[in-house]
């Protein structure tokens, strides 16, 4: 979560644009508590497929969009299959509550009586809300006339809620036990070896446990965790759904080993298994034949698209009866670009010539079905994915195919489960499926949740279920949410890290450069600091952070700034933050300047809605930052801002002028502290070794180029790295970093989030951030560019961290999110309370 979506997690729930009252507490949206529940009915049965057997929780799902009611609330059974919906009366009610963020909702059917009405069936729906909103939520229910059954409610015992049940028997509990100590179908307990005439180098032992569970989570036939057999019906213990069809398997996982770990690799041995015979007993024969190489390589542009591959066509019709024979065992890989050659180096330098065939699909790409069949891996972005899948472009080859295996790499990028992204994945035809991250939770427990959508984990993919079992649990502080948490994660995914590994990877250590700011620093960071103090607090009290989200958004950032560089920080910045008050940018161009000048300083901006950086940016009139896609898409179902609530129309969205390039004079230039302690730490490691080669990141690209001068003067040869190189230059840049030249550079100055996915960086064993990243994660997956499999020496990484400022109040945030990721794969700990808040931002500014 970058800065921009922390600060603003709790806005829907803490603000509404027509009451600017003081909020004293915040709250996240699933920090909220039962008010009461109605009884309804689930009515239109006759015409959907979905079914009812017993005492079942179900989905509630908006449908605001349906062409018959707009205050539609579909049902939905555990299977995800449409029962119903909820009847009329009571949909009118509960929309608007629902749509205003005031309320959510979630059903249990109770057990259904043997002489029920065939077209409708009773449903207990449970209200939730905040603590501070039960009078006013009650009294919405009063004025509509529909009964709602509070704790007060001598029919209040009998609701059919899983939360009423729980504080009673505990039984949800004693089932995740019961999971948790029966994972045969998750332990390791065996080693694979992949195939050697298709795979060319050893693997570590660890890979080959790793395939070994790939391989068999597979191919298992055993039923899916939370699955029982009872009289020979199969049923859902959790959600009592029945059937007398046994579910399918769950085929598939997270394979979330440490960054480092080889898991690229790995997945193409179990890849290359496609083509082979396995037996249960590790014996492996190979069945395909293939003679004249078909080389993966750089490849060549042809008119129907990216292929990477050289050599003969004249497997053509052979490789064409192979795909009929055996069926189409085709594995789509979605990745950022930046993995892309990740991919490509694996499958060129360790699998055999032309038996493992891929195709980019990027850019320029097929449309034809029958060209893709060809290949053994498809690879594309989620970019790409969700334009395709988007579009309403019925060619796209994507949708047609049944895949017999779909893999998204760095999955993390899914975590926003509104996302287009995860919209767009959740759409593919699967037969397995696999989520591959070494950091699976970022910013809180709810990153979880599309990955269990894209897994089709059922009932944990109904968002309803996920809120109900572990999100709400887990946000109040209940140990019980982080037991199951941990108990899910045991079941359905695979994680080793470096240090249980035993890969024979050199130590990791970490230090924490504590930097005293100058004087002159000083005196500008606490002056401004007391001015934004008084910004904030005054927002925060009147309840106005979103209204002035842009401001606080620059405070922060200019705070950072001056840690680092007093360069980066404009100098009408640095005598007053006033002149950045972005409430109302519609008729001030200069203000419009100032945010994209914000914008262009900070890679530590997503857009709100996709929880991505920006594609195509647009600022809004009220200065909130979107994507182009995301902000259209919202307006055309409804004209207001999706942070502040103001009505918006097209003619309120401005573009910024196209990237800039930062301007640094060298004649007039200042050291910085940070600076100059960064400069002693790189000479003392050049007296050390004069060949150690150094990384240093930062999130600021200005700062990369007011380093290089200085660098340059004290002796040392650079080379830059960001994210406005294209993919060309970024490469000649990293084969020349890489190079064991002893003339050469040995510092690369690095764009963090440019360099933090899909590249290698095992030639240097020095790593020095110049700022904590917001997110800790964005910073582990920098560091583990450089600790990883191919590592020679001890990697030591530098945190530089100015004392008694907004740097150390950030890391204090770091390790709260870091406790929640560590904490979900184990098995005992503390849960945190909450996710970010007011209270967080609070502690930012020291208030």
């Amino acid at each position: 979560m970058s800065l921009y979506q922390s600060t603003l997690a709790y806005i829907e729930d803490e603000e509404e644009d027509q009451d600017q009252s003081t909020q004293s507490q915040s709250q996240s949206q699933s920090d909220t508590y039962m008010v009461g529940f109605i009884i309804a009915n689930i009515v239109g049965l006759q015409y959907y497929s979905g079914r009812i057997s017993g005492r079942e929780m179900v989905g509630l799902v908006r449908e605001p969009m349906n062409q018959y009611d707009s205050n539609a609330i579909k049902v939905l059974n555990t299977r995800t299959i449409q029962v119903g919906h909820i009847e009329k009366k009571v949909a009118s009610v509960l929309a608007p509550l629902i749509d205003s963020n005031l309320i959510h909702v979630e059903g249990i059917v109770p057990k259904p009586s043997k002489k029920g009405n065939m077209y409708k069936i009773p449903c207990h729906v449970h209200v939730f809300t905040k603590l501070d909103a039960f009078e006013t939520v009650k009294s919405a229910f009063w004025q509509s006339g529909l009964s709602l059954l509070s704790e007060n409610s001598p029919l209040f015992s009998t609701s059919e809620s899983m939360v009423v049940k729980e504080k009673k028997k505990g039984d949800v509990d004693e089932i995740f036990k019961l999971v948790d100590e029966n994972l045969s179908q998750n332990k390791v307990n065996g080693i694979m070896e992949p195939p050697k005439d298709l795979i060319l180098p050893d693997l570590f032992l660890h890979q080959k446990e790793g395939l070994y569970w790939l391989y068999h989570r597979e191919n298992s036939d055993e039923l899916p965790p939370f699955w029982e057999v009872k009289d020979g019906v199969f049923v859902n213990v959790l959600t009592h759904y029945e059937t007398d069809k046994r579910p399918e398997p769950l085929r598939g996982g997270i394979f979330a080993d440490d960054m480092g770990l080889g898991k690229t690799l790995t997945l193409l041995s179990l890849i290359a298994l496609d083509k082979c015979n396995a037996s249960n007993d590790g014996k492996i024969e190979v069945i395909a034949d293939e003679t004249k190489p078909l080389v993966i390589s750089s490849g060549k542009r042809s008119r129907k698209g990216k292929v990477i591959q050289t050599g003969s066509r004249s497997k053509k019709q052979k490789i064409e009866d192979y795909v009929g024979q055996r069926g189409s065992k085709m594995t789509l890989i979605v990745c950022p670009p930046s993995v892309f050659s990740t991919w490509i180096t694996q499958l060129t330098d360790h699998t055999k010539r032309g038996m493992l065939k891929a195709y980019m699909y990027y850019g320029e790409r097929t449309q034809d079905v029958l060209e893709l069949q060809k290949y053994d891996i498809v690879l594309t972005t989620y970019s790409t994915l969700s334009y395709d899948l988007e579009s309403s472009n019925s060619k796209s080859p994507i949708k047609k195919i049944e895949w017999w295996r779909v893999i998204l790499d760095e999955a993390h990028i899914i975590k926003n489960h509104k996302s287009k992204q995860s919209e767009a994945v959740n759409k593919l035809n699967a037969k397995r499926r696999w989520v591959v991250t070494g950091t699976p939770i970022q910013n809180g427990s709810m990153d979880l949740f599309s990955l269990m959508a894209f897994l089709r984990f059922d009932p944990f993919s109904t968002k309803s279920y996920w809120d109900s079992l572990v999100q709400r649990p887990i946000v109040q502080g209940n140990a019980k949410g982080l037991s199951r948490l941990q108990a899910l994660m045991a079941t359905i995914s695979l994680r080793r890290t470096k240090e249980k590994a035993l890969i024979g990877l050199p130590s990791k250590t970490i230090h924490i450069c504590n930097v005293e700011l100058s004087e002159d620093e000083r005196k500008v960071y606490d002056e401004m600091e007391f001015e934004a103090k008084k910004f904030v607090t005054g927002y925060i009290e009147r309840g106005m952070v979103t209204r002035h989200y842009s401001t606080v958004l620059s405070i922060i950032l200019r705070l950072r700034q001056i840690c680092t560089h007093m360069e980066l920080v404009p100098s009408d910045v640095r005598s007053s933050i006033s002149s950045y008050n972005f409430e109302d940018a519609s008729n001030n161009p200069e203000l419009l300047k100032k945010l994209v000048i914000l914008l262009q300083d900070s890679e530590d901006i997503d857009c709100p809605i996709c929880l991505s950086p920006p594609s195509k940016i647009i600022i809004t009139c009220c200065a909130h930052i979107f994507c182009q896609n995301c902000i259209t898409r919202t307006l055309n179902s409804k004209a207001l801002c999706p942070l502040c609530r103001r009505k918006l129309s097209e003619s309120d969205l401005f573009a910024p002028p196209p990237e800039f390039n930062p301007e640094v004079d060298n004649s007039s230039y200042q050291s910085s502290s940070k600076m100059a302690a960064l400069i002693e730490l790189l000479k003392g490691t050049r007296n050390e070794n004069p060949s150690i080669k150094s990384v240093v990141f930062s999130q600021f690209r200005k700062l990369l180029l007011l380093l290089e001068e200085p660098l340059k003067k004290a002796g040392f040869k650079t080379l830059r790295l960001d994210g406005v190189m294209n993919a060309k230059k970024r490469a000649n840049v990293m084969k020349e970093f890489e190079a064991p030249n002893p003339d050469g550079p040995t510092i690369l100055l690095a764009s963090l989030k440019a360099s933090g996915t899909g590249i290698n960086l095992t030639a240097a064993s020095r790593v020095y951030l110049m700022e904590p990243w917001w997110n800790p994660a964005v910073e582990a997956q920098a560091m583990d560019r450089v600790h990883r499999i191919g590592q020679k020496e001890e990697v030591k990484i530098v945190k530089m961290i100015a004392k008694n400022s907004i740097d150390e109040r950030i890391t204090l945030l770091q390790e709260k999110k870091q406790k929640l990721a560590k904490e979900a794969f184990g098995k005992k700990g503390k849960e945190e309370k909450r996710e970010i808040n007011l209270d967080d931002l609070r502690t930012l500014m020291s208030l």
